[in-house]
């Protein structure tokens, strides 16, 4: 697909995108955000287009290569990266967007590869894709009775994963999360509520085109329906800050009052320490902190958009000991580094990127971090603890950890992202100094 000037070939785009996810690791929604900036003067329609193959070609990576592996003699494993993600990317038009006639997936591919100087396979590619185009009703999946494979493939989900959940959850609910993961993803503001009101943002947003729909919290709005987020004259005056909503229930649940002293020690990328801010005043302060500069870059940008001046932000690596915060904490929030499983439908390289041996060396790094943290702590004060996995060892055993340091447990929350579901995966834990 070319745009009406003939000067953006919207596979092409696509393509290079998947090279350097392939090739060089680089994460997916960092790719995506630069290449919708760089082409924001396309139709939306087009952006949409580029979007939605490449995250579905990421996504759906393991049962695209299963898919492609039935019809060819050479196995993805075994082919050129740039063959390999054009095939992938190829096979997700035919199998996913119906709107795309298989001859027009065919014809651009074989285009593709052949103007990137792969002309010896132009014959290969073209006979792979059109052979899965004759017979993608009747492609073969492994049986339903196996379970673990089944889902592997059909939710292209790394298979330990599923061992992983199924530790946890039921088969029921961890079918849920799985299919879960490929629903649309809903987008959730935090209402500035030191310069307007849930009622007043939400007509003025409805007055700039914008579907507005009300959720369980008052100064949390679920928006849809707008094309540049940056173009609002509602963002740019500073009128909410984007978060989701799971880590909106958990920041509701916090404990925080005006005039209080808060420190939120892994605090990228702000919501939370936003969220923060706005509850304490500005009798209160709240002290941000994270292991480098490029992480701060982006919470002081939006600290400057909002308008908010009681936060303190600092580069600090959080396993160290700030002698400066000992004592000096009415809530400490702990939202810590993680293996992520409950936002891979938001961010699908975790997914490839994790591993049972990384999970265990960040449950160490979490608990030398909470060791640490405890510190800044007053008598009675409140820790509140939280991920964005949905992996026990990282969540409800942790609290049991953290209560060993001398805590009582108050609240604990795991929410499951799942098809019936609005949040993402996230689990959150107050507790309180004894």
């Amino acid at each position: 697909m070319t745009t009406a000037n003939n000067s953006v070939n919207l596979r092409a785009v696509v393509l290079d995108m998947l090279l350097e996810n392939e090739k060089n690791g680089e994460f997916s929604n960092y790719l995506l955000n630069n290449a919708l900036a760089k082409y924001q003067y396309l139709e939306k329609s087009q952006r949409s287009f580029i979007a939605k193959l490449f995250i579905g070609s990421i996504e759906r990576k393991i049962e695209l290569d299963y898919v492609c592996n039935q019809f060819s003699k050479t196995k993805t494993k075994k082919m050129k990266p740039l063959i390999r993600v054009l095939i992938r990317m190829s096979i997700y038009q035919l199998l996913y967007m119906d709107s795309v006639p298989e001859s027009a997936v065919c014809n651009e591919a074989v285009k593709l590869a052949t103007k990137r100087g792969f002309v010896s396979l132009k014959g290969f590619v073209n006979g792979v894709l059109r052979n899965i185009a004759r017979n993608k009703d009747s492609i073969e999946y492994p049986a339903e009775s196996d379970y673990i494979l089944h889902n592997s493939i059909k939710y292209s989900m790394p298979e330990w994963i599923i061992k992983l959940w199924l530790e946890s959850y039921s088969k029921e609910e961890v079918s849920d999360i799985l299919e879960g993961l490929f629903k649309e993803k809903r987008t959730y503001i935090r209402v500035n509520t030191s310069k307007i009101s849930p009622k007043d943002l939400k007509e003025k947003l409805e007055s700039e085109g914008v579907k507005v729909v009300n959720t369980e919290i008052d100064y949390a709005l679920e928006i849809s329906d707008y094309d540049y987020l940056t173009n609002l004259d509602s963002f740019n005056e500073g009128l909410f800050q984007i978060q989701d909503l799971s880590s909106i229930i958990a920041g509701y649940n916090s404990h925080f009052e005006n005039g209080q002293t808060v420190v939120d020690v892994c605090a990228a990328p702000g919501g939370k320490t936003i969220n923060a801010s706005l509850w304490v005043g500005d009798e209160g302060r709240v002290y941000s902190r994270d292991i480098s500069y490029e992480k701060l870059d982006k919470i002081e940008e939006n600290l400057d958009r909002l308008g908010i001046t009681n936060v303190e932000t600092e580069v600090f690596d959080a396993s160290e000991l700030d002698e400066s915060l000992v004592a000096k904490a009415d809530v400490v929030i702990a939202d810590l580094p993680c293996s992520g499983l409950g936002i891979i439908g938001r961010k699908p390289d975790i997914k490839y990127n994790a591993s049972p041996e990384k999970c265990a060396e960040l449950i160490e790094i979490q608990k030398n971090i909470l060791t640490t943290v405890v510190n800044y702590l007053k008598e009675s004060a409140i820790l509140v603890y939280s991920t964005c996995t949905i992996n026990k060892a990282e969540n409800e055993e942790q609290v049991e950890f953290i209560k060993g340091l001398g805590f009582e447990l108050l609240d604990m929350k795991q929410l499951l992202a799942g098809k019936t579901k609005d949040t993402d995966g996230f689990f959150y834990a107050i507790l309180k100094k004894k």
